[in-house]
């Protein structure tokens, strides 16, 4: 990849995360750095519990196991929302775009996945649910 497409990766706002097949994280970009307070260092090698809350961690796994088993997803396109944890345990909402990553055979190796916090935009739309 030439410098500027690494650029554009690792300086993004955005959270981009690859992780393998097994959910181990095998890229953590600056975004992921700033969104979730993990260095580059303590998330390369850990389980995507990482940011994933305690209490989804049971319904992840299964769809995640499930799509790297079929390597069919019903959301190749479109977002997903979902909470995240960050390292001193503050919620985050968050909406991502996933893709699945494949060998040159075409078997899966994992995914990557692109995330936004979205926290203060929902909590704002919240407020005003609320308040109509």
């Amino acid at each position: 990849m030439n410098n500027q497409v690494m650029q554009l990766i690792d300086d993004t706002p955005d959270a981009i995360i690859i992780a393998d097949r097994e959910g181990s994280i095998t890229f953590w970009n600056s975004g992921a750095e700033r969104m979730f307070g993990h260095t580059k260092s303590e998330a390369v090698g850990q389980s995507l519990d990482l940011i994933i809350p305690e209490n989804l961690r049971n319904r992840h796994w299964e769809g995640y196991r499930r799509v790297m088993a079929s390597g069919e997803t019903k959301y190749k396109t479109g977002l997903l929302s979902s909470p995240g944890i960050c390292k001193d345990g503050t919620r985050i909402s968050l909406e991502f775009s996933m893709v699945l990553l494949r060998d040159e055979v075409g078997s899966i190796q994992g995914c990557a996945s692109i995330m936004r916090d979205i926290t203060k935009r929902w909590q704002k739309e919240k407020e005003f649910r609320v308040g109509s």
